[in-house]
C-alpha cells in the first residue's frame, strides 16, 4: 500500500509546488520517491534512473517557471518523477500500458515535455535549438537540458556543446553524474564552492581577473590561470567544458536541496547569455535499498514487491533470442579466435555481458557511440577479424551513414546482430525495430537474414561467421523463442535461399 503523501497531494502542478516554502521541499522529495517506487512496482519500467533524480526534479520545477521554461530530459527514462509533478500523477500507474503514459517523454502527452526522447544524447542539441529560436523570437525563457554521464559520452553531445559554446546562447546543461564519478567525492567544501562560483559576485570578479590577466606577460597569465583553477577546485571535466565555452559549476551533491536550489536560482537570475554546465553527482536507485544494493540499481524492472524488491517474472518456456545469440556466438568464438564482439553500451541487453565474461579481450563496449561502433568494426574487418556488432535494431539507425559509407560501399565483412527487431511492446514506437529491413535491403553488398525461430538463429550465427564476402545482418525479436528443439552446433545456410513459414490460427 502506498505511503501517505500530504505535501505531494498539494502539488498537482509545478505552480503549486512553487508556492511551498524551501524547507518543505525535502518532504516533497521523500514523498515523490515513495510514489515513484509504488507506481513502478505496479507497472514495471525504468526505476533506478528516476530515483536518482528525484531531488533534481523537485529543484528544477521549484526554481524554474515550467512549462514556459523548457526542461529536456535526455533519454527520458528518468522522467517518471517529472511526470508525477506535472499533472500526470493520476495516470502514473498506466505507465507503458496500452493507452497509458509513455515510458519516456512525449510532446503529445504534456506541455511539460517539450521534446520527445527515448534514444540518448539528443538533449543538448534540441535544447540549443530551442534557445536559439527563443533568441530569434526575442523571448527570455530558460532552457535546461539534463543529460546523464553515459549519454554525454556520445559524439552528438560534444558536437552540440561545441556549437553552443560558439553561439553563446543562454543554455543550462545539467550533467547527471550517477556512475562514472568524473569528480572527487562531493562534500560540504565542494558544495560551498559550487554555490560561490555560481553567484554573480564571483562571476564578475572572475571576469575582471581575466581581463587583468590578459595584459600580463605570458608566464604570469599561466600562473594566474593555475591559481584560479586551484581556488575553484577545478576538475578535469570542468576544464574540458570550459574549453568548449561553458561556464562550469560543480561538482555538487545532486541530492542536497540546500545546494541545488540556491545554485539553480543563481544561474536562473544571471542576466548574461553564456551557456552553463552544472555537474551534479547523484546515486542511481537512491533511497530504495533493493535498488542501491543491485548491480544495475534496478535500471529496468518488471512488477515487483515494494518491501523486498523481488520481481514477479513468469517462468520461461523457452530461452530468449538474446540468450540464444550469445550462447551461439560463444561457441563460434571458441572455435575461431578471429570472432570479436562490439556493443554500444548495451552489454546485458544484447547478451554480450556473457560473451565478455568468456572472452574479455575480444569484447568491446564503445559507449553510447553507435556511429563509432560501426566504423570501429569496419576497421577490424579490414585486418581479417570477424566483428559482430550486437545492437538493437532501432539503435543501429544512428549509425546509418557509417553502414553506407564505411561498410557497404567498401564491402567489408562486418556482422550485425540486430536484437529487438520488430515490435517491442511497452517500450513503444521509439524502440520498435520496424525499419531495418527497409534501410538495410537497399544497401549494396548487404545480406539480411531473419530468424523464424531460435534454432534458425543458431544457424545464422554460424553462417555469419563463415561469410566473408561482405556485410551480413541477422535480425531477431525481443523475448522468448518458440520452443523448438535446439541444434548442438550451427550449420552454414545457403545465401539467398529462404523458407516459407505459415503461422497457426
Amino acid at each position: 500500500m502506498a505511503t501517505k503523501t500530504p505535501l505531494l497531494d498539494q502539488c498537482p502542478t509545478p505552480a503549486r509546488l512553487r508556492a511551498l516554502r524551501p524547507e518543505q521541499l525535502r518532504q516533497v522529495a521523500d514523498e515523490l520517491r515513495s510514489e515513484t517506487i509504488d507506481a513502478v512496482s505496479v507497472t514495471g519500467g525504468h526505476l533506478g534512473a528516476g530515483l536518482g533524480v528525484v531531488e533534481l526534479t523537485v529543484a528544477l520545477h521549484y526554481v524554474f517557471d515550467t512549462p514556459a521554461d523548457r526542461i529536456i530530459w535526455d533519454v527520458g527514462h528518468q522522467a517518471y518523477p517529472h511526470k508525477i509533478l506535472t499533472g500526470r500523477r493520476d495516470r502514473i500507474r498506466t505507465l507503458r500500458q496500452g493507452g497509458g503514459l509513455s515510458g519516456f517523454t512525449r510532446r503529445s502527452e504534456s506541455a511539460y515535455d517539450p521534446f520527445g526522447a527515448a534514444h540518448s544524447s539528443t538533449s543538448i542539441s534540441a535544447g540549443l535549438g530551442m534557445a536559439v529560436a527563443r533568441d530569434l523570437a526575442g523571448g527570455n525563457n530558460h532552457v535546461i537540458a539534463v543529460i546523464g554521464d553515459g549519454s554525454i559520452s556520445a559524439g552528438m553531445a560534444y558536437e552540440a556543446m561545441n556549437n553552443a559554446g560558439a553561439l553563446g546562447s543562454r543554455l543550462v546543461v545539467i550533467l547527471n553524474d550517477n556512475d562514472m564519478s568524473i569528480a572527487p567525492p562531493v562534500g560540504a567544501v565542494s558544495g560551498y564552492l559550487a554555490k560561490l562560483v555560481s553567484s554573480s559576485q564571483y562571476r564578475n570578479l572572475r571576469d575582471i581577473g581575466r581581463q587583468v590577466a590578459e595584459h600580463l606577460p605570458r608566464p604570469l597569465q599561466n600562473a594566474a590561470r593555475r591559481v584560479e583553477e586551484y581556488a575553484r577546485g577545478m576538475v578535469m571535466g570542468g576544464t574540458l567544458f570550459e574549453e568548449l565555452g561553458f561556464y562550469y559549476v560543480g561538482p555538487i551533491d545532486g541530492h542536497d536541496l540546500d545546494q541545488l536550489v540556491p545554485i539553480l536560482e543563481n544561474i536562473r537570475d544571471e542576466p548574461n547569455g553564456r551557456p552553463v554546465l552544472i555537474h551534479a553527482v547523484t546515486q542511481k536507485g537512491k533511497g530504495y535499498a533493493p535498488a542501491e544494493a543491485s548491480a544495475d540499481k534496478l535500471h529496468a524492472v518488471g512488477r515487483f514487491d515494494v518491501v523486498t524488491g523481488a520481481q514477479a517474472k513468469a517462468k520461461a518456456n523457452a530461452p530468449t533470442y538474446t540468450r540464444v545469440f550469445a550462447d551461439a556466438l560463444m561457441k563460434e568464438a571458441k572455435a575461431d579466435d578471429k570472432v570479436v564482439a562490439i556493443t554500444a553500451a548495451m552489454p546485458s541487453g544484447t547478451g554480450l555481458d556473457l560473451f565478455g565474461q568468456a572472452f574479455p579481450t575480444r569484447t568491446f563496449d564503445v559507449g553510447i557511440a553507435e556511429q563509432h561502433a560501426v566504423t570501429f568494426a569496419a576497421g577490424m574487418a579490414t585486418e581479417g577479424y570477424k566483428p559482430f556488432v550486437a545492437i538493437y535494431s532501432t539503435f543501429l539507425q544512428r549509425g546509418y551513414d557509417q553502414l553506407v559509407h564505411d561498410v557497404s560501399i567498401q564491402n567489408l565483412p562486418v556482422r550485425f546482430a540486430m536484437d529487438r527487431a520488430g515490435l517491442v511492446g511497452a517500450d513503444g514506437a521509439t524502440h520498435a525495430g520496424a525499419f531495418d529491413l527497409a534501410y538495410l535491403c537497399c544497401l549494396p553488398n548487404m545480406v539480411v537474414m531473419a530468424a523464424a525461430d531460435e534454432a534458425e538463429l543458431v544457424h545464422m550465427v554460424a553462417t555469419s561467421v563463415a561469410y566473408d564476402a561482405g556485410p551480413i545482418a541477422l535480425r531477431y525479436p525481443r523475448g522468448e523463442g518458440v520452443g523448438v528443439e535446439m541444434p548442438e552446433k550451427g550449420e552454414v545456410l545457403p545465401i539467398g535461399k529462404g523458407r516459407i513459414v505459415r503461422g497457426q490460427g
